[in-house]
Protein backbone atom coordinates (compact mmCIF):
# COMPACT_ATOMS: atom_id res chain seq x y z
CA UNK A 1 0.00 0.00 0.00
CA UNK A 2 1.33 3.31 -0.88
CA UNK A 3 1.58 6.49 0.99
CA UNK A 4 0.99 9.79 -0.05
CA UNK A 5 2.65 12.79 0.92
CA UNK A 6 1.01 16.24 -0.38
CA UNK A 7 3.21 19.37 -0.58
CA UNK A 8 2.04 22.79 -0.75
CA UNK A 9 3.84 25.85 -0.88
CA UNK A 10 2.60 29.33 0.98
CA UNK A 11 3.15 32.87 0.74
CA UNK A 12 5.49 33.07 -2.19
CA UNK A 13 6.51 31.09 -5.23
CA UNK A 14 10.07 29.79 -5.49
CA UNK A 15 10.61 28.69 -2.24
CA UNK A 16 11.90 25.33 -3.23
CA UNK A 17 9.12 22.58 -3.12
CA UNK A 18 10.69 20.92 -6.05
CA UNK A 19 13.81 20.81 -4.26
CA UNK A 20 12.73 20.08 -0.74
CA UNK A 21 10.17 16.78 -2.67
CA UNK A 22 13.39 15.73 -4.36
CA UNK A 23 15.31 15.79 -1.00
CA UNK A 24 12.84 13.86 1.04
CA UNK A 25 12.24 11.56 -1.53
CA UNK A 26 16.49 10.67 -0.98
CA UNK A 27 16.39 10.89 2.53
CA UNK A 28 13.55 8.21 2.54
CA UNK A 29 15.12 5.99 -0.28
CA UNK A 30 18.28 6.05 1.71
CA UNK A 31 16.42 4.75 4.69
CA UNK A 32 15.45 1.83 2.46
CA UNK A 33 12.19 2.62 0.61
CA UNK A 34 10.97 2.86 -2.46
CA UNK A 35 9.62 6.41 -3.59
CA UNK A 36 7.76 8.09 -6.62
CA UNK A 37 7.65 12.00 -7.26
CA UNK A 38 5.05 13.61 -8.92
CA UNK A 39 4.07 17.25 -10.13
CA UNK A 40 0.56 18.64 -10.48
CA UNK A 41 0.92 22.23 -12.44
CA UNK A 42 -2.07 24.35 -11.98
CA UNK A 43 -1.31 26.52 -15.57
CA UNK A 44 -3.65 25.62 -18.45
CA UNK A 45 -1.09 24.78 -21.19
CA UNK A 46 -0.63 20.89 -21.80
CA UNK A 47 2.45 20.67 -20.51
CA UNK A 48 5.66 22.61 -20.86
CA UNK A 49 6.56 22.57 -24.34
CA UNK A 50 5.82 25.02 -25.83
CA UNK A 51 6.33 27.68 -23.24
CA UNK A 52 9.31 30.07 -23.68
CA UNK A 53 12.32 29.09 -21.70
CA UNK A 54 12.32 32.71 -19.76
CA UNK A 55 8.44 32.15 -18.65
CA UNK A 56 8.79 28.11 -17.20
CA UNK A 57 12.65 27.73 -17.92
CA UNK A 58 13.87 24.13 -19.28
CA UNK A 59 11.65 21.34 -20.27
CA UNK A 60 12.48 18.12 -18.93
CA UNK A 61 12.09 15.50 -20.82
CA UNK A 62 11.50 11.66 -19.87
CA UNK A 63 12.41 8.38 -21.11
CA UNK A 64 8.71 8.24 -22.64
CA UNK A 65 8.38 11.27 -24.33
CA UNK A 66 6.78 13.55 -21.82
CA UNK A 67 7.56 17.19 -21.86
CA UNK A 68 7.70 18.31 -18.50
CA UNK A 69 8.57 20.40 -15.62
CA UNK A 70 12.15 20.87 -14.52
CA UNK A 71 11.50 20.00 -11.01
CA UNK A 72 11.60 16.28 -12.24
CA UNK A 73 14.72 16.81 -13.22
CA UNK A 74 15.22 16.92 -9.43
CA UNK A 75 13.34 14.43 -8.96
CA UNK A 76 15.19 12.10 -11.00
CA UNK A 77 18.72 13.51 -10.01
CA UNK A 78 18.33 12.98 -6.50
CA UNK A 79 16.62 9.86 -6.33
CA UNK A 80 17.78 8.54 -9.63
CA UNK A 81 14.32 6.83 -10.66
CA UNK A 82 13.43 7.96 -13.95
CA UNK A 83 10.18 10.01 -14.04
CA UNK A 84 7.28 9.18 -16.35
CA UNK A 85 4.08 10.50 -18.04
CA UNK A 86 2.28 9.81 -15.37
CA UNK A 87 4.23 12.01 -13.18
CA UNK A 88 3.59 15.33 -13.80
CA UNK A 89 0.00 16.24 -14.94
CA UNK A 90 -1.20 20.12 -15.57
CA UNK A 91 -4.69 21.73 -15.52
CA UNK A 92 -4.30 21.93 -19.55
CA UNK A 93 -4.23 18.04 -19.72
CA UNK A 94 -6.79 17.40 -16.73
CA UNK A 95 -9.44 19.63 -18.75
CA UNK A 96 -8.43 18.11 -22.04
CA UNK A 97 -9.19 14.89 -20.85
CA UNK A 98 -12.92 16.06 -19.68
CA UNK A 99 -13.58 17.82 -22.29
CA UNK A 100 -12.97 14.89 -24.54
CA UNK A 101 -14.69 12.36 -22.71
CA UNK A 102 -17.74 14.68 -22.73
CA UNK A 103 -17.50 14.87 -26.61
CA UNK A 104 -17.67 11.43 -26.72
CA UNK A 105 -20.52 11.08 -24.34
CA UNK A 106 -19.03 9.29 -21.78
CA UNK A 107 -21.20 11.30 -18.70
CA UNK A 108 -24.20 10.61 -20.34
CA UNK A 109 -25.64 13.65 -20.35
CA UNK A 110 -24.36 14.48 -16.81
CA UNK A 111 -23.73 18.72 -15.77
CA UNK A 112 -19.64 18.36 -16.28
CA UNK A 113 -18.34 20.59 -13.48
CA UNK A 114 -15.28 20.98 -11.73
CA UNK A 115 -16.41 18.83 -8.39
CA UNK A 116 -17.06 15.72 -8.65
CA UNK A 117 -15.48 15.75 -12.54
CA UNK A 118 -12.29 18.09 -12.72
CA UNK A 119 -11.22 16.79 -8.63
CA UNK A 120 -11.75 13.45 -9.96
CA UNK A 121 -9.47 13.31 -12.79
CA UNK A 122 -7.16 14.83 -10.53
CA UNK A 123 -6.93 11.64 -7.91
CA UNK A 124 -7.37 9.29 -10.79
CA UNK A 125 -3.48 11.01 -12.34
CA UNK A 126 -2.31 10.91 -7.96
CA UNK A 127 -3.59 7.14 -7.71
CA UNK A 128 -2.36 6.14 -11.33
CA UNK A 129 0.61 3.79 -11.83
CA UNK A 130 1.55 2.92 -7.73
CA UNK A 131 3.67 -0.14 -8.58
CA UNK A 132 5.17 -1.45 -4.87
CA UNK A 133 5.84 2.00 -3.97
CA UNK A 134 6.18 3.08 -0.04
CA UNK A 135 5.91 6.38 -0.78
CA UNK A 136 4.51 8.72 -3.64
CA UNK A 137 5.65 12.00 -2.81
CA UNK A 138 3.33 14.99 -4.89
CA UNK A 139 4.05 18.47 -5.12
CA UNK A 140 1.58 21.03 -6.05
CA UNK A 141 2.42 24.18 -8.25
CA UNK A 142 1.69 27.72 -7.52
CA UNK A 143 1.09 28.79 -3.81
CA UNK A 144 -2.05 28.31 -1.35
CA UNK A 145 -4.60 30.59 -2.74
CA UNK A 146 -4.11 30.93 -6.41
CA UNK A 147 -7.06 30.12 -8.14
CA UNK A 148 -5.32 28.16 -10.39
CA UNK A 149 -4.79 25.30 -7.85
CA UNK A 150 -7.85 25.38 -6.28
CA UNK A 151 -9.07 22.22 -7.68
CA UNK A 152 -5.81 20.32 -7.00
CA UNK A 153 -6.35 21.57 -3.04
CA UNK A 154 -9.96 19.99 -3.19
CA UNK A 155 -8.66 17.01 -4.74
CA UNK A 156 -6.15 16.58 -1.40
CA UNK A 157 -8.72 17.27 0.79
CA UNK A 158 -10.89 14.47 -0.93
CA UNK A 159 -7.56 11.89 -1.04
CA UNK A 160 -7.36 12.43 2.41
CA UNK A 161 -10.66 12.01 3.68
CA UNK A 162 -10.65 8.78 0.95
CA UNK A 163 -7.53 7.38 1.43
CA UNK A 164 -6.97 5.01 5.63
CA UNK A 165 -6.02 7.99 7.87
CA UNK A 166 -2.45 6.68 8.03
CA UNK A 167 -2.13 6.42 4.41
CA UNK A 168 -1.57 10.28 3.97
CA UNK A 169 0.14 13.49 5.50
CA UNK A 170 0.57 16.82 4.10
CA UNK A 171 3.71 19.00 4.05
CA UNK A 172 3.32 22.81 4.10
CA UNK A 173 6.26 24.84 2.88
CA UNK A 174 6.72 28.58 4.03
CA UNK A 175 8.17 31.60 4.04
CA UNK A 176 10.06 32.85 7.50
CA UNK A 177 11.30 36.38 6.78
CA UNK A 178 13.86 38.62 8.34
CA UNK A 179 13.15 42.29 8.66
CA UNK A 180 16.55 43.83 8.29
CA UNK A 181 15.35 47.12 10.24
CA UNK A 182 13.55 45.28 13.28
CA UNK A 183 15.90 42.66 13.43
CA UNK A 184 13.45 39.76 13.46
CA UNK A 185 12.19 36.84 11.63
CA UNK A 186 8.23 36.83 11.12
CA UNK A 187 6.41 34.51 11.77
CA UNK A 188 3.04 35.86 10.58
CA UNK A 189 3.39 34.92 6.55
CA UNK A 190 3.18 31.48 7.51
CA UNK A 191 0.33 31.68 10.09
CA UNK A 192 -1.80 33.19 7.55
CA UNK A 193 -0.72 30.60 5.11
CA UNK A 194 -1.39 27.43 7.48
CA UNK A 195 -4.66 29.42 7.87
CA UNK A 196 -5.47 29.84 4.20
CA UNK A 197 -4.60 25.92 3.60
CA UNK A 198 -6.91 24.98 6.73
CA UNK A 199 -9.61 26.90 5.06
CA UNK A 200 -9.69 24.68 2.46
CA UNK A 201 -10.20 22.06 4.68
CA UNK A 202 -6.06 20.68 4.81
CA UNK A 203 -4.23 20.46 8.04
CA UNK A 204 -0.21 20.29 7.47
CA UNK A 205 1.43 17.77 9.43
CA UNK A 206 4.53 18.96 9.01
CA UNK A 207 5.89 22.66 8.34
CA UNK A 208 9.21 23.38 6.28
CA UNK A 209 10.06 27.03 7.16
CA UNK A 210 12.26 28.55 4.51
CA UNK A 211 14.94 31.63 6.38
CA UNK A 212 17.87 33.21 5.50
CA UNK A 213 18.12 33.19 9.72
CA UNK A 214 18.49 30.52 12.66
CA UNK A 215 14.66 29.90 13.49
CA UNK A 216 15.13 29.93 17.31
CA UNK A 217 13.01 27.46 19.29
CA UNK A 218 10.99 30.79 20.54
CA UNK A 219 10.03 31.02 17.24
CA UNK A 220 9.20 27.12 16.26
CA UNK A 221 7.15 26.92 19.35
CA UNK A 222 4.90 30.06 18.34
CA UNK A 223 4.40 29.06 14.86
CA UNK A 224 3.47 25.05 16.06
CA UNK A 225 1.15 26.68 18.81
CA UNK A 226 -0.27 29.33 16.06
CA UNK A 227 -0.35 26.90 13.57
CA UNK A 228 -1.41 23.52 15.55
CA UNK A 229 1.58 21.25 14.92
CA UNK A 230 4.16 19.67 17.02
CA UNK A 231 7.13 22.33 17.97
CA UNK A 232 9.41 19.01 16.52
CA UNK A 233 7.23 19.20 12.95
CA UNK A 234 8.89 22.66 12.55
CA UNK A 235 11.56 21.83 10.21
CA UNK A 236 14.04 24.68 9.81
CA UNK A 237 15.06 24.71 5.99
CA UNK A 238 18.04 27.76 5.75
CA UNK A 239 19.81 28.52 2.62
CA UNK A 240 22.47 25.66 1.82
CA UNK A 241 25.76 26.34 0.29
CA UNK A 242 25.09 23.81 -2.78
CA UNK A 243 21.78 22.16 -3.85
CA UNK A 244 23.04 18.64 -2.63
CA UNK A 245 23.53 19.64 0.99
CA UNK A 246 19.91 19.93 1.08
CA UNK A 247 19.41 16.07 1.90
CA UNK A 248 22.17 16.26 4.53
CA UNK A 249 20.78 19.37 5.84
CA UNK A 250 17.23 18.53 6.19
CA UNK A 251 17.89 15.06 7.66
CA UNK A 252 20.13 16.76 10.62
CA UNK A 253 16.93 19.18 11.56
CA UNK A 254 14.46 15.88 11.69
CA UNK A 255 12.74 16.26 8.81
CA UNK A 256 12.47 12.35 7.37
CA UNK A 257 12.17 11.09 11.11
CA UNK A 258 9.25 13.87 11.59
CA UNK A 259 7.23 12.44 8.41
CA UNK A 260 7.75 9.06 9.24
CA UNK A 261 6.17 9.20 12.97
CA UNK A 262 3.52 11.34 11.35
CA UNK A 263 2.45 7.88 9.50
CA UNK A 264 3.35 6.03 12.63
CA UNK A 265 6.39 4.53 11.23
CA UNK A 266 9.18 4.32 14.35
CA UNK A 267 10.95 1.39 13.34
CA UNK A 268 12.83 2.64 10.31
CA UNK A 269 16.45 2.14 9.72
CA UNK A 270 18.83 5.08 9.79
CA UNK A 271 19.41 6.33 6.35
CA UNK A 272 22.76 5.34 4.87
CA UNK A 273 24.02 8.85 3.72
CA UNK A 274 27.71 7.66 2.30
CA UNK A 275 27.32 8.85 -1.15
CA UNK A 276 25.26 12.34 -0.25
CA UNK A 277 28.33 12.88 2.37
CA UNK A 278 30.58 12.12 -0.95
CA UNK A 279 29.05 14.63 -3.26
CA UNK A 280 29.12 17.46 -0.74
CA UNK A 281 33.03 16.78 -0.22
CA UNK A 282 33.77 16.60 -3.71
CA UNK A 283 31.83 19.58 -4.00
CA UNK A 284 32.94 21.95 -1.23
CA UNK A 285 37.31 20.68 -1.20
CA UNK A 286 37.63 20.77 -5.41
CA UNK A 287 41.17 20.39 -6.54
CA UNK A 288 41.43 22.32 -9.31
CA UNK A 289 38.79 24.32 -11.25
CA UNK A 290 38.06 24.70 -15.13
CA UNK A 291 36.08 27.84 -16.71
CA UNK A 292 33.34 26.51 -19.32
CA UNK A 293 31.65 29.15 -21.41
CA UNK A 294 27.85 27.80 -22.50
CA UNK A 295 27.32 29.84 -25.60
CA UNK A 296 23.45 29.93 -26.01
CA UNK A 297 20.36 32.25 -26.65
CA UNK A 298 18.76 32.39 -23.20
CA UNK A 299 21.78 32.69 -21.23
CA UNK A 300 19.53 35.24 -19.21
CA UNK A 301 17.90 32.72 -17.25
CA UNK A 302 20.31 29.85 -15.87
CA UNK A 303 16.71 27.69 -15.41
CA UNK A 304 16.21 27.61 -18.49
CA UNK A 305 19.60 25.49 -18.74
CA UNK A 306 18.62 23.58 -15.75
CA UNK A 307 19.69 20.16 -16.38
CA UNK A 308 22.80 21.19 -17.91
CA UNK A 309 24.21 23.57 -15.11
CA UNK A 310 23.53 20.25 -12.92
CA UNK A 311 25.38 18.17 -15.53
CA UNK A 312 28.66 20.23 -15.97
CA UNK A 313 29.02 19.88 -11.91
CA UNK A 314 28.38 16.65 -11.55
CA UNK A 315 31.22 16.36 -14.52
CA UNK A 316 33.47 18.76 -11.98
CA UNK A 317 32.30 16.37 -9.10
CA UNK A 318 33.75 13.08 -10.87
CA UNK A 319 36.90 15.07 -11.80
CA UNK A 320 36.71 16.62 -8.16
CA UNK A 321 37.22 20.37 -9.74
CA UNK A 322 35.08 23.06 -9.57
CA UNK A 323 33.16 24.19 -12.65
CA UNK A 324 33.04 27.77 -13.56
CA UNK A 325 30.20 27.96 -15.46
CA UNK A 326 30.08 31.70 -18.13
CA UNK A 327 26.92 32.50 -20.25
CA UNK A 328 27.75 33.81 -23.32
CA UNK A 329 24.55 35.39 -25.49
CA UNK A 330 25.50 33.68 -28.60
CA UNK A 331 24.29 37.27 -30.69
CA UNK A 332 26.83 39.32 -28.94
CA UNK A 333 29.49 37.38 -31.45
CA UNK A 334 27.64 37.59 -34.62
CA UNK A 335 30.16 39.39 -36.97
CA UNK A 336 32.84 40.54 -34.50
CA UNK A 337 36.09 38.40 -34.61
CA UNK A 338 37.28 40.55 -31.98
CA UNK A 339 34.77 40.01 -29.53
CA UNK A 340 34.47 36.10 -30.23
CA UNK A 341 38.48 36.24 -29.50
CA UNK A 342 38.01 38.22 -26.20
CA UNK A 343 35.53 36.22 -24.88
CA UNK A 344 36.38 32.62 -25.94
CA UNK A 345 40.19 32.68 -25.44
CA UNK A 346 40.21 32.77 -21.34
CA UNK A 347 37.88 29.57 -21.54
CA UNK A 348 38.95 25.75 -20.77
CA UNK A 349 35.87 24.27 -22.84
CA UNK A 350 33.42 26.25 -25.20
CA UNK A 351 29.78 24.33 -24.98
CA UNK A 352 26.56 25.22 -27.30
CA UNK A 353 23.49 23.88 -25.73
CA UNK A 354 19.94 23.28 -27.66
CA UNK A 355 17.49 25.79 -28.44
CA UNK A 356 15.11 26.44 -31.32
CA UNK A 357 15.41 29.87 -34.02
CA UNK A 358 17.71 31.48 -35.83
CA UNK A 359 18.36 34.03 -33.26
CA UNK A 360 21.99 33.98 -31.83
CA UNK A 361 22.90 31.27 -34.70
CA UNK A 362 25.73 32.91 -36.50
CA UNK A 363 27.15 33.34 -33.40
CA UNK A 364 26.97 29.42 -32.08
CA UNK A 365 28.68 28.75 -35.65
CA UNK A 366 31.65 31.43 -34.95
CA UNK A 367 32.39 29.40 -31.30
CA UNK A 368 32.59 26.03 -32.89
CA UNK A 369 34.56 27.52 -35.23
CA UNK A 370 36.92 29.01 -32.75
CA UNK A 371 36.96 25.87 -31.10
CA UNK A 372 37.95 23.72 -33.70
CA UNK A 373 40.76 26.06 -34.66
CA UNK A 374 42.12 26.59 -31.59
CA UNK A 375 41.58 23.04 -30.86
CA UNK A 376 39.91 24.43 -27.73
CA UNK A 377 37.47 21.24 -25.92
CA UNK A 378 34.13 21.64 -27.55
CA UNK A 379 30.83 20.07 -27.07
CA UNK A 380 27.69 20.65 -28.75
CA UNK A 381 23.95 19.57 -27.61
CA UNK A 382 21.08 18.85 -30.03
CA UNK A 383 21.14 22.32 -32.43
CA UNK A 384 24.77 22.39 -30.43
CA UNK A 385 25.66 19.46 -32.82
CA UNK A 386 23.42 20.87 -35.85
CA UNK A 387 25.67 23.91 -35.57
CA UNK A 388 28.93 21.85 -35.78
CA UNK A 389 27.50 20.13 -38.70
CA UNK A 390 26.72 23.72 -40.69
CA UNK A 391 30.18 25.15 -39.51
CA UNK A 392 32.01 22.02 -40.89
CA UNK A 393 30.17 21.87 -44.08
CA UNK A 394 31.21 25.59 -44.49
CA UNK A 395 35.07 24.59 -43.07
CA UNK A 396 34.45 22.29 -46.45
CA UNK A 397 33.41 24.34 -48.98
CA UNK A 398 29.93 24.45 -48.78
CA UNK A 399 29.85 28.25 -47.85
CA UNK A 400 26.14 28.65 -47.85
CA UNK A 401 25.53 25.59 -45.71
CA UNK A 402 22.88 26.17 -43.33
CA UNK A 403 19.33 24.94 -41.67
CA UNK A 404 16.14 25.23 -43.18
CA UNK A 405 15.02 25.95 -40.08
CA UNK A 406 16.13 29.40 -40.50
CA UNK A 407 14.88 29.13 -44.06
CA UNK A 408 15.18 28.57 -47.54
CA UNK A 409 18.70 27.50 -48.19
CA UNK A 410 20.28 25.82 -51.25
CA UNK A 411 22.79 23.49 -48.94
CA UNK A 412 20.18 22.29 -45.86
CA UNK A 413 22.99 20.49 -43.98
CA UNK A 414 20.03 20.49 -41.76
CA UNK A 415 16.61 19.89 -42.26
CA UNK A 416 12.68 19.42 -40.67
CA UNK A 417 12.11 15.54 -40.39
CA UNK A 418 8.76 14.30 -40.24
CA UNK A 419 9.36 10.30 -40.51
CA UNK A 420 11.45 8.11 -38.07
CA UNK A 421 10.88 4.87 -36.39
CA UNK A 422 10.24 4.36 -32.82
CA UNK A 423 9.59 1.41 -30.57
CA UNK A 424 6.04 2.45 -31.43
CA UNK A 425 6.51 1.83 -35.27
CA UNK A 426 7.38 4.44 -38.23
CA UNK A 427 6.69 8.01 -36.72
CA UNK A 428 4.93 11.08 -38.81
CA UNK A 429 4.72 14.33 -38.28
CA UNK A 430 3.22 17.51 -40.51
CA UNK A 431 5.89 20.03 -41.34
CA UNK A 432 3.44 22.73 -40.76
CA UNK A 433 1.56 20.97 -37.91
CA UNK A 434 1.09 22.05 -34.24
CA UNK A 435 4.13 22.65 -32.12
CA UNK A 436 3.33 20.74 -29.35
CA UNK A 437 4.27 17.07 -28.77
CA UNK A 438 5.32 16.55 -32.14
CA UNK A 439 9.15 16.66 -31.99
CA UNK A 440 11.59 13.49 -31.49
CA UNK A 441 10.67 12.58 -27.72
CA UNK A 442 12.35 10.64 -25.53
CA UNK A 443 14.64 7.63 -25.53
CA UNK A 444 15.93 6.62 -28.58
CA UNK A 445 18.96 4.04 -29.37
CA UNK A 446 22.05 4.52 -30.67
CA UNK A 447 24.82 2.39 -32.64
CA UNK A 448 28.53 3.94 -32.04
CA UNK A 449 31.31 3.16 -34.65
CA UNK A 450 33.73 0.82 -32.06
CA UNK A 451 36.89 2.80 -32.47
CA UNK A 452 35.36 6.16 -32.23
CA UNK A 453 36.24 8.60 -29.10
CA UNK A 454 32.42 7.93 -27.94
CA UNK A 455 32.45 4.80 -27.54
CA UNK A 456 35.53 4.48 -25.24
CA UNK A 457 33.78 7.71 -23.44
CA UNK A 458 31.17 5.43 -22.75
CA UNK A 459 33.01 2.72 -21.73
CA UNK A 460 33.17 0.61 -24.73
CA UNK A 461 29.93 0.50 -25.52
CA UNK A 462 28.81 0.22 -29.12
CA UNK A 463 24.64 0.41 -28.44
CA UNK A 464 23.12 3.65 -26.05
CA UNK A 465 20.42 5.18 -25.28
CA UNK A 466 19.58 8.65 -24.61
CA UNK A 467 17.04 11.64 -25.03
CA UNK A 468 15.49 13.53 -27.70
CA UNK A 469 13.56 16.68 -28.21
CA UNK A 470 13.93 18.31 -31.56
CA UNK A 471 12.35 18.58 -34.99
CA UNK A 472 15.37 19.10 -36.66
CA UNK A 473 18.38 16.24 -37.77
CA UNK A 474 21.74 16.77 -39.91
CA UNK A 475 20.92 15.29 -43.16
CA UNK A 476 23.34 12.17 -43.83
CA UNK A 477 23.28 13.30 -47.86
CA UNK A 478 26.50 15.51 -46.41
CA UNK A 479 28.08 12.48 -44.77
CA UNK A 480 30.52 12.33 -47.43
CA UNK A 481 31.72 16.06 -47.35
CA UNK A 482 31.82 16.26 -43.87
CA UNK A 483 33.92 13.15 -43.02
CA UNK A 484 35.99 14.58 -45.76
CA UNK A 485 36.19 17.53 -43.60
CA UNK A 486 37.26 15.49 -40.87
CA UNK A 487 33.90 15.97 -38.97
CA UNK A 488 32.94 11.61 -38.70
CA UNK A 489 29.36 10.47 -37.84
CA UNK A 490 30.29 8.00 -34.75
CA UNK A 491 26.64 7.47 -33.84
CA UNK A 492 23.63 6.57 -36.24
CA UNK A 493 20.40 5.55 -35.46
CA UNK A 494 19.89 2.00 -35.49
CA UNK A 495 18.24 1.91 -38.68
CA UNK A 496 21.55 4.18 -39.81
CA UNK A 497 19.68 6.96 -41.43
CA UNK A 498 19.58 9.58 -38.37
CA UNK A 499 23.00 10.87 -37.34
CA UNK A 500 23.39 10.95 -33.62
CA UNK A 501 26.86 11.81 -32.78
CA UNK A 502 29.43 14.31 -34.37
CA UNK A 503 33.17 14.23 -33.55
CA UNK A 504 36.42 15.15 -34.77
CA UNK A 505 39.57 12.51 -34.37
CA UNK A 506 42.24 15.45 -35.07
CA UNK A 507 41.09 17.22 -32.20
CA UNK A 508 41.96 17.10 -28.35
CA UNK A 509 37.96 16.39 -27.50
CA UNK A 510 35.51 17.43 -30.30
CA UNK A 511 31.57 15.66 -29.70
CA UNK A 512 28.27 16.90 -31.00
CA UNK A 513 25.28 15.21 -30.32
CA UNK A 514 22.04 15.36 -31.55
CA UNK A 515 20.32 13.86 -27.90
CA UNK A 516 20.21 15.77 -24.43
CA UNK A 517 22.83 13.55 -22.17
CA UNK A 518 22.10 16.22 -19.41
CA UNK A 519 18.89 14.87 -18.64
CA UNK A 520 20.57 11.82 -18.01
CA UNK A 521 23.37 12.65 -15.25
CA UNK A 522 23.26 12.52 -11.53
CA UNK A 523 25.50 13.86 -8.76
CA UNK A 524 26.06 10.11 -7.86
CA UNK A 525 26.33 9.15 -11.65
CA UNK A 526 27.73 11.89 -13.51
CA UNK A 527 27.23 11.34 -17.26
CA UNK A 528 30.49 10.03 -19.00
CA UNK A 529 30.21 12.76 -21.95
CA UNK A 530 29.95 15.68 -19.30
CA UNK A 531 32.89 13.63 -16.94
CA UNK A 532 34.99 13.40 -20.25
CA UNK A 533 34.70 16.75 -21.27
CA UNK A 534 35.41 18.21 -17.95
CA UNK A 535 37.84 15.62 -17.95
CA UNK A 536 39.20 17.35 -21.28
CA UNK A 537 39.04 21.11 -20.16
CA UNK A 538 41.05 20.29 -17.14
CA UNK A 539 43.74 19.62 -19.46
CA UNK A 540 43.14 22.59 -21.70
CA UNK A 541 43.73 24.55 -18.36
CA UNK A 542 47.21 22.77 -17.71
CA UNK A 543 48.36 24.08 -21.45
CA UNK A 544 47.76 27.67 -20.65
Amino acid sequence: MARYIFITGGVVSSLGKGLMAASLGALLQARGYKVRIRKFDPYLNVDPGTMSPYQHGEVYVTDDGAETDLDLGHYERFTGVSARQSDNVTSGRVYQQIIARERRGDYLGATVQVIPHVTDAIKEFALADQGDHDFILCEIGGTVGDIESLPFMEAIRQLRNELEPDQTLSVHVTLVPYIAAAGELKTKPTQHSVRELASLGIKPDVLLCRCEHPLPDSERRKIAQFCNVRQESVIPALDAPSIYSVPLQYHAEGLDSEVLRGFGITDAREPDLAAWHDIVDRYENPEGEVTIGVVGKYVGLPDAYKSLNEALVHGGLANRVKVNIRWIDAEVFEGDDAEIAARLEPLHGILVPGGFGERGSEGKIASVRFARERKVPFFGICLGMQMACIEGARSAGHASASSTEFGETTDPVVGIITEWMSEEGLQKREADGDLGGTMRLGAYDARLAGNSRVSHIYGGETRISERHRHRYEVNSAYREPLEQGGLIFSGMSPDGLLPEIVERPDHPWFVGVQFHPELKSKPFDPHPLFAGFVAAALDQSRLV
